[in-house]
């Protein structure tokens, strides 16, 4: 098995609706704001090279929607996927599955794209399977009021119609080895209801693609929870559950969003689960 970082595209996102009710004086400590208390978020995605298949795992923003609407979110740097897959020697059509942890914009965006003459809207990986489960399929395309903007259906339904959607099983407890995938999954419902936590074991290490239930290393003390969370009172468990686990069990976090910390490894602490070494995917992956 390899793993390869592939970075969809920098953005910005407030740094209030990204820390909830905690204050500035305390989340800007680790996450600065710019002068329009915009902080720097990542689509940092991640794809599994294991034998003859190829698991993208998140697609960032894409690049479809209009320039009214990059606009919200102060688009920089210049990666995007396919610089990226490039740089490790592959190209969209070698993608075999593509995981969704959910199906928010920034993380399934990429999934879809215009065709040539943007007239159609197509899988941007024509020889993928894309992977979500049943309950949240259904509470992003029935979405609540909440999370509504977040729900694009252009980023969605063509996964249906394309025929190229599957779902997996969803388990009696939340956490299970899924066969299809090869990984295991964690599923936490506090972000979005059947947010799906990919685990993947490699090379005797745990590394956990920690998606919107650990955006940042700065999210780390548990009341930190995103003004996003639809249930931001069971975020608090599931956190609390999980990084117990991450301590315990000495995993490796994934950062999706945090643009400036790609993982990281937490410990306890008189204060709770704090970080305890920060490392780039080079010195993990290779």
């Amino acid at each position: 098995m390899n793993l390869y970082p592939i970075n969809a595209g920098n953005f910005k996102l407030d740094g209030g609706a990204m820390f909830g009710v905690v204050p500035k004086s305390l989340w800007s400590r680790t996450n600065p704001a710019d002068s329009n208390n915009m902080i720097d978020i990542a689509a940092r995605c991640l794809l599994v090279e294991d034998g003859n298949r190829l698991i993208l795992i998140d697609t960032g923003m894409g690049d479809k929607q209009s320039d009214k609407f990059f606009g919200y979110y102060y688009l920089w740097g210049d990666d995007t996927i396919d610089k990226s897959l490039a740089r490790h020697g592959f190209t969209k059509d070698d993608i075999t599955d593509v995981f969704m942890t959910h199906l928010h914009f920034d993380h399934c965006g990429g999934s879809i794209q215009w065709n040539k003459n943007k007239t159609i809207l197509e899988p941007a990986f024509k020889n993928a399977r894309f992977w979500s489960n049943k309950d949240h399929w259904k509470w992003a395309t029935q979405p609540n009021r909440r999370e509504k903007a977040s729900f694009l259906k252009e980023n969605i339904l063509p996964m249906e119609e394309s025929g190229q959607l599957k779902f997996i099983g969803l388990p009696e407890i939340d956490l299970l080895e899924n066969s299809e995938l090869g990984f295991d999954v964690f599923y936490a419902n506090g972000h979005t209801d059947k947010q799906m936590i990919p685990m993947i074991r490699f090379k005797g290490k745990t590394i956990c693609f920690m998606a919107d239930l650990l955006p940042t290393a700065g999210h780390l003390p548990i009341p930190f929870v995103m003004g996003y969370d639809t249930r931001p009172l069971l975020t608090l468990d599931e956190k609390e559950k999980f990084l117990n686990m991450a301590a315990d069990n000495n995993y490796y976090l994934f950062l999706e969003h945090d643009a400036h910390n790609e993982i990281i490894t937490v410990q306890h602490t008189e204060k709770g689960v704090r970080l305890k070494e920060i490392y780039t995917c080079n010195e993990i992956f290779n």
